[in-house]
Formats: structure tokens, C-alpha cells, sequence
């Protein structure tokens, strides 16, 4: 491999040195998304000419394109975040209960969230659902079964977890014999909008409200805002 970084390596670089998103760079720069992505990705590079544009628009001289970046430092943040139920911010679904842990930390890297399984089988759940990034479900009462694209269902009991690929389709229900079940799950995703993206998996149940008795679907958007993103 090559000692020297690529250009979607530099611009990658750049753009979480300045703490922009896909999407604000995009605007700052005047290029799509999608090729922005395909670059940094280094499937894609840059003419002349967009190489120029990106520099005046992002007001950085050109060779600053070309050349290797000091070794990024690993800093120290001191974060830290109690998680506790009473503490969290729970959304309800037809499926399940969510319960969003350490809302106030933004830009998280992981999402933790506990969950209340309720349906009991994949023809009440409906289709298996995707989103980015990869997770870890770990069972804490009760017993699941996990659907997913590719594999067969597995059952697991309390003590028991599962790592999957989330942009796989995937689905979990209470077991046979198991009234609900109680689970741990962490998601992880390079996808700064993966909150968004779990946030928008279900419709809200429609219910009267929310265990502090505020409408669910202010309660989502509320999540949207707060959450670590």
C-alpha cells in the first residue's frame, strides 16, 4: 500500500477536521454529495476544474489537496453519561418501546438503547428493516428470535447476544412462550445521521402520549434534536 494518502483520504481528513457532514460540505463546496462520497471513498477522483472549485469555495490552496496531513492526535474528551431509565427518552412503536440512553451526549459515536420487544412473531412485526452501520442486541429478560436477510432464525435467551450488519434486513420478536422480552442493543454507524435513520425505521404508535404524557410524535422529534448525532 502506498505511503501516501489519497485525495478521499485528505478530504475526509478536512472535512471531520472542520466538522462538516457530507451534506455541508457539499454546500460549501458547490459538489453533490454523491460525488463527494465516491471520492472519499476513492472510487471516484476529481477533475482540474473541481479540484479548483473546491479549494476557492472552501478557500484552501490547491496543493493542500495533494499534501499528507500530520497524524491526527487522539484528544482526550472526558465525556461521560450516566444511563439510567428513569433518565431516558422513550418512544413507543407498534413493536417495541424504545428507551434512547445518554440523550445529552451529542456526536455519539454508539447509540445505546434499551428495548421492549412486544410482537411475537415476523407477520405482526412486517417487513425486516435496514439502516446503517452494524449493532449488538443482548438479551436481558425473556428470549428473541432474530430474523435476518440472509441467515436463519436463531433464538436467543436471557445472557445471550448478536452482532449483525445493520444495513442487513433484520428483525427481532419475542420468542414462542415469551409474553415480551427485555434487550440491550448498541448501534454504532460512521453515518452521522444514524439517529435520524432509527428515529425514522417505525411510525410512532398511536397511543395518548408518552409515560411523561407528551404526545409521541413530539416526543420523536424532540429525540431528533437532542440525541447524540
Amino acid at each position: 500500500m502506498s505511503a501516501h494518502p489519497t485525495l478521499g483520504r485528505i478530504l475526509k481528513d478536512l472535512r471531520g477536521h472542520r466538522g462538516w457532514t457530507l451534506k455541508e460540505m457539499s454546500e460549501r463546496s458547490g459538489i453533490p454529495v454523491s460525488t463527494l462520497s465516491k471520492v472519499e471513498h476513492d472510487r471516484l477522483t476529481l477533475t482540474y476544474d473541481k479540484l479548483l472549485q473546491l479549494s476557492q469555495k472552501l478557500q484552501i490552496r490547491i496543493s493542500e489537496l495533494f499534501a499528507e496531513s500530520e497524524p491526527a492526535v487522539e484528544s482526550i474528551t472526558a465525556r461521560r453519561s450516566i444511563g439510567k431509565m428513569d433518565d431516558s427518552v422513550r418512544v413507543t412503536t407498534q413493536n417495541y418501546d424504545y428507551y434512547y440512553l445518554c440523550t445529552e451526549l451529542r456526536r455519539k459515536r454508539m447509540i445505546p438503547i434499551l428495548t421492549r420487544i412486544r410482537a411475537k412473531s415476523l407477520d405482526e412485526f412486517g417487513d425486516l428493516v435496514r439502516h446503517s452501520g452494524e449493532e449488538y442486541i443482548h438479551v436481558l429478560e425473556g428470549s428473541i428470535l432474530v430474523y435476518t436477510e440472509f441467515y436463519d432464525p436463531v433464538t436467543l435467551d436471557a445472557g445471550e447476544g448478536i452482532y449483525i450488519d445493520s444495513n442487513m434486513g433484520h428483525a427481532y420478536v419475542a420468542a414462542e412462550g415469551c409474553d415480551e422480552a427485555l434487550v440491550l442493543g448498541i448501534c454504532s454507524s460512521a453515518d452521522e445521521a444514524l439517529m435520524d435513520s432509527l428515529m425514522s425505521i417505525h411510525e410512532p404508535f398511536d397511543g395518548d402520549g408518552d409515560d411523561l404524557g407528551r404526545p409521541i410524535q413530539l416526543r420523536v422529534r424532540d429525540l431528533s434534536r437532542r440525541a447524540g448525532l
